[in-house]
């Protein structure tokens, strides 16, 4: 029998937190400090993710099929053979794309309202 396709739509709208975790998986693998650290580098450290957020998100994420541990692994001399290491999903792909979408659009009503008449955006924040 045919599995039916989940609608990413159905887990929106994400925490910030997991919304966060799937940006930074989006770019390829990442172990669970570099999610941190990556995180923390994109937000200009406004966002920091403590480990009891960091992997219970990232539990619940492989549970839901979002993210999925990686068999992958660089050269033991460069790494801690101690470090999992974590990636998008096909359907983790989709429900970035879908949050993405959805918080344009939220950006767009914003504008349409000419809330951010005047507001100067930083070049990351474009």
């Amino acid at each position: 029998m045919k599995k039916a396709k989940r609608d990413p739509e159905s887990l929106l709208p994400l925490p910030i937190s997991v919304f966060h975790i799937l940006l930074a998986l989006a770019d390829g693998e990442l172990h669970g400090y570099g999610i941190m650290k990556e995180v923390a580098v994109r937000t200009e450290g406004k966002v920091r993710l403590g480990p009891g957020t960091l992997y219970g998100s990232i539990k619940r994420l492989v549970a839901d099929g979002l993210i999925e541990k990686s068999d992958e692994r660089p050269d033991p001399a460069l790494d801690d053979e101690r470090r999992r290491y974590y990636r998008l999903t096909d359907f983790g792909q989709r429900v970035t794309i879908a949050e993405t979408k959805r918080l344009a659009h939220l950006v767009g009503m914003a504008r349409a309202r000419k809330l951010l008449t005047g507001l100067k955006l930083s070049e990351n924040n474009r």
